[in-house]
């Protein structure tokens, strides 16, 4: 059994897409509503957790319709294709709009634009497990990461080129007011589009899926039961509360990490950004490894070696009381503890579904890590500000979801691959 990697790459494309996207939203949205149009950080902060909201419901609702849909381009692709379309046309129509500071032109059509990603976000990431046999999603997933991350990397890199900005006395960067971001807008969504028609165009959906032949046991125990085994379902409860409990931790020191170190090191803001890049870079170059290592070790085996590491660069950071270059090696290795959560967590939940609910329980998958990016910086928050626990109590805070996390994932008992003797290449 050998994986396509061909095939996978392209169908990475799509993910790409999607995270160039996200990548121009996180860094460029914030900044235009708090200095173009003047949003205080409170209603800012309010308007850039919507897409977290509209996930929770719209991401397992339209990966549900998705396993469901029938068409001439297969039962993904028309979600992808003419969500992607719909979202390029208001990208570029929400540059025009901030461009000419035309604020409820900027805000309908932000909403407008943050429904239409979440039409197709789940479809997009289901293609791969759809074509993919169960013992090859984690390396298949490692690749869907890396190639996703490529679209990251671009949007990052096309934002130093063409944004220019100076530093403030925190380190914060501050764009001119003579800075014009519709040239990101265009390129960005010139990105998206070609990126997803090279998808299209290559891969004929229908025609891959009647060659694909899918050993499900699962579904079989379903359909002889009519339901789904209940040991299957504990062990799937299990695993999205393990999701949301790691999300919980990685999300909460990612969110607050720039002010913890502004208030407990004393640093600039810009500091955080260079620890915050090892974690990246480092995830990136472990995904693909760790998607080989997973199938000798196992999936939960990779994904418990993953939050063990985790756990104790937080713990280790705990004690930390001012910037260090040790703190660039505790954030490599909590970028690798992340790849070998994330390479494997997923295709263990849509392991343990029917193959025509793949879409469904993409969905759920990503309902819960979406509901812990919600929750944990309002409950890291309250702690902080309201409790009056101050910055110090971040990596306290991690170390503690994060072995919540071990203790759930621990008690997984379906969703693994069976490890190999041998590479498989």
């Amino acid at each position: 059994m050998k994986l396509n990697y061909k095939r996978t790459v392209l169908i990475g494309f799509a993910f790409m897409s999607i995270l160039a996207f996200w990548q121009f939203y996180d860094q460029v949205i914030p900044y235009v509503l708090e200095n173009v149009f003047s949003l205080n950080t409170f209603t800012a902060n309010a308007l850039m957790a919507v897409d977290n909201i509209l996930a929770i419901f719209m991401l397992p609702l339209f990966g549900a319709i998705s396993d469901k849909t029938r068409t001439r381009l297969g039962k993904r692709t028309p979600y992808i294709l003419f969500g992607t379309l719909a979202a390029v046309t208001l990208l570029v129509i929400l540059g025009i709009f901030e461009e000419k500071a035309n604020f409820w032109g900027f805000i309908i059509t932000l909403m407008l634009l943050l429904v239409v990603m979440a039409t197709y976000r789940t479809p997009a990431v289901a293609y791969m497990p759809d074509v993919t046999e169960k013992p090859l999603r984690s390396k298949a997933n490692a690749i869907i990461n890396l190639v996703g991350y490529i679209g990251g990397i671009f949007s990052t890199v096309l934002m130093m080129f063409l944004l220019k900005s100076d530093k403030t006395a925190t380190g914060e960067s501050v764009y001119s007011d003579e800075q014009s971001f519709l040239p990101v807008f265009i390129i960005v969504a010139l990105f998206m589009l070609i990126s997803v028609l090279i998808l299209v165009f290559s891969i004929k959906e229908n025609k891959l899926l009647a060659t694909v032949n899918i050993k499900d046991e699962e579904e079989i125990a379903e359909k002889e039961t009519g339901k789904m085994p209940r040991s299957v379902l504990v062990s799937l409860v299990l695993i999205l509360a393990s999701v949301f409990l790691w999300f919980m931790a990685y999300n909460a020191v990612t969110t607050a990490f720039s002010r913890y170190c502004v208030n407990v090191w004393g640093t600039d803001l810009g500091t955080s950004s260079s620890y915050l890049l090892v974690a990246t870079i480092s995830a990136i170059i472990a995904f693909v490894p760790l998607g080989f290592l997973s199938s000798h070790l196992g999936r939960k085996a990779t994904v418990l070696l993953g939050i063990v590491l985790m756990t104790a660069c937080y713990f280790v950071a705990i004690f930390i009381t001012h910037q260090t270059p040790i703190m660039y090696a505790i954030f490599g290795l909590v970028g690798i503890g992340w790849a070998a959560i994330n390479v494997n967590s997923f295709p263990m939940v849509v392991e343990m579904c029917r193959g025509t609910d793949v879409g469904k329980y993409t969905g759920l998958y990503y309902t819960f890590s979406m509901a812990a990016q919600i929750t944990t910086p309002l409950l890291s928050g309250f702690l902080i500000d309201n409790l009056g626990l101050g910055y110090s109590v971040l990596f306290p805070y991690a170390v503690l979801f994060s072995v919540l996390s071990f203790i759930t994932m621990s008690f997984v008992k379906h969703g693994d691959s069976k490890p190999q003797s041998a590479p498989q290449f």
